[in-house]
């Protein structure tokens, strides 16, 4: 798929796009691409290819050193203030270590995706809304977990810790979804799980969803769009169906090995 096609149509856009930190180490230089509506792009490199650095430009949670990014048409700020804060709201994030509150529920860990949306004392005092506590027991259920909702969340197997980390970003109700090496600690049936979770929802809701992977056999089998990045530049940008051997190495700048792939299994 072409970098800009049907631009008009697009939820992400990128522009010359490029991320300097302080230490003088190059997180992105110069990315230009329209990610439209109701994708769903894997992004896959070597490390320090700046897969996080891409995704995490998106919600403003690393800051551009220069060009602009724009998510549903608003230019994403480059300081904090009300302006990020909304627009982090509309953008979910799963984490590869989950980042949940590991001493309290499920239901509680879920319904944290709604603090942006209802007034401050109640989420301090656990008074949810009921239509948010019936908001999150339907992302649980999304999810195939709806059982767990009342468990703790730390007694929870690593791949239903990342299906909470998922629902948490369903109780947002976001217009995006990005998630960042989210099945790099799971075993190989978990990872396709994840990964299908992943995919149905953006089915199902029509999410744009953004997913770094390291692995290529599950880039290929699930990206329906794949973005190549190394050192920092866009060197690849295409259909997964379509994408070969010899383009993933020149992503990675070498042969693909072993550890590059994930053993076949299914759930």
């Amino acid at each position: 798929m072409p970098a800009n096609a049907d631009s008009h149509d697009a939820m992400i856009r990128f522009r010359g796009a490029g991320v300097t930190y302080p230490n003088g180490v190059v997180g992105l230089e110069d990315v230009s691409l329209d990610i439209r509506r109701g994708e769903f792009v894997v992004i896959v490199g070597s490390s320090g290819a700046g897969k996080s650095t891409f995704l995490r430009t998106i919600n403003g949670l690393t800051p551009l050193s220069a060009g602009s990014i724009e998510v549903a048409g608003q230019p994403v700020p480059r300081k904090q203030g009300r302006e990020l804060r909304q627009l982090r709201a509309r953008i979910g994030m799963v984490f590869q270590d989950f980042r949940l509150v590991r001493r309290v529920s499920v239901l509680n860990n879920v319904l944290i995706g709604r603090v942006a949306r209802v007034a401050g004392w109640r989420s301090v005092l656990n008074l949810w809304p009921r239509a948010d506590v019936e908001l999150a027991f339907g992302a649980l259920e999304r999810v195939g977990i709806v059982d767990k909702a009342y468990t703790r969340a730390g007694q929870l197997s690593g791949g239903q810790q990342q299906r909470v980390g998922i629902a948490r970003a369903l109780a947002q109700e976001p217009e995006v979804i990005l998630a960042d090496e989210p099945v790099a600690s799971l075993d190989p049936v978990t990872c396709h799980q994840v990964m299908e979770d992943l995919l149905r929802i953006n089915r199902e809701l029509g999410i744009t969803t953004l997913v770094n992977l390291h692995f290529l056999d599950l880039a290929r089998r699930y990206g329906q769009r794949i973005i190549g990045l190394q050192q920092g530049r866009l060197v690849f940008d295409g259909a997964g169906s379509d994408v070969t051997d010899a383009d993933f190495q020149r992503i990675y700048g070498r042969r693909p090995e072993e550890d590059d792939f994930l053993q076949e299994a299914r759930a």
